[in-house]
């Protein structure tokens, strides 16, 4: 890189969003050899770490988490921007791409509580807390008789809430507890046959400006084709779904081989009904794969199935 200004790295402003941060602006420096100095890494607050006194799904509308990042993208101010692939929308704005996706993390879930070692020791009652509908539905599906809570926040303020007995069990992305070197001493993963994650949960995703040639260079060897291939068939699955934040939409893919492995399901926001399908397909039909197994949910789902509920 022979520009004299540093690259400027977008992002939110919490623990685990900067840990992303930082790992990306390291593997740069590693593909490049290029000193810290060559990049600076800029806090920005979007939407939903402006609204904390109410659910995002009461807030509504798509791109909480990323709107004012990708703003910022469009008009300058940073190069780049790292986010988690769950929760960018898959409608892009006009005048941005994506820049590469990194290696994914774990893509499951953790059960995390202070007394209780699994969601089956919990007893009947007991109280959990999550924000996340998909995981909301996912839960009073298994276990009806439980009382969800909101919990917003990140990981830090949603562990001092557990501490705090708003809620005796939370659950929490696997990937995130490993980015924060913090796995160990929290929470158990959940086999992804027990709970289906968010579609793109573990993985992160480096958008920069569709013009920007430049960047676009410099991100090339960061890209996973494994994780780009995988992303591919999620988010393709989860464009016909039209799935938001405000849909109980999970979905994984694996790649064995030269093909791809796509579980999905979709849920009543109360838990009531679940509606689950699977495929395979060669890598090179990943999209195509997606799309073909979420036409195959709407089939099987009565036409209010996705209509908010509680």
């Amino acid at each position: 890189m022979t520009q004299n200004a540093s690259l400027k790295i977008g992002t939110r402003g919490s623990p685990l969003a900067l840990t992303q941060a930082i790992e990306t602006r390291s593997l740069l420096m590693a593909a490049h050899g290029l000193p810290e100095e060559a990049f600076e890494i800029v806090v920005i607050k979007t939407t939903a770490d402006r609204i904390q006194d109410r659910a995002l799904r009461d807030v509504g509308g798509k791109g909480l988490f990323t709107r004012e990042i990708e703003d910022a993208l469009l008009d300058g101010t940073i190069d780049m921007a790292v986010h988690c692939v769950k929760d960018v929308p898959v409608e892009r704005p006009e005048g941005l791409a994506l820049g590469c996706h990194l290696v994914r993390e774990d893509p499951r879930d953790a059960f995390v509580s202070t007394r209780w070692e699994s969601l089956w020791d919990l007893p009947e009652g007991a109280v959990v807390g999550t924000s996340s509908v998909r995981r909301r539905a996912q839960l009073l599906h298994r276990r009806p008789d439980l009382a969800i809570v909101d919990f917003r926040g990140n990981v830090e303020t949603r562990l001092k809430k557990l501490e705090d007995g708003v809620a005796v069990a939370t659950l929490l992305a696997v990937a995130g507890l490993n980015r924060l070197h913090m796995s160990g001493a929290v929470g158990r993963p959940i086999d992804t046959a027990d709970m289906l994650p968010a579609v793109g949960q573990g993985a992160l995703m480096i958008e920069r400006r569709a013009d920007d040639a430049h960047v676009g260079e410099l991100l090339a060897p960061l890209d996973d084709a494994a994780t780009g291939c995988r992303m591919a068939a999620e988010r393709a699955f989860l464009a016909v779904l039209d799935g938001s934040c405000q849909t109980p939409i999970a979905g994984l893919s694996e790649i064995v081989g030269e093909r791809i492995h796509l579980r999905g399901e979709i849920l009543r926001l109360d838990g009531s009904e679940v509606i689950s399908a699977s495929g395979e397909a060669d890598v090179a039909d990943a999209a195509e794969l997606g799309r073909r197994l979420a036409r195959q949910l709407l089939d099987q789902a009565p036409s209010d199935f996705l209509v908010k509920t509680l």
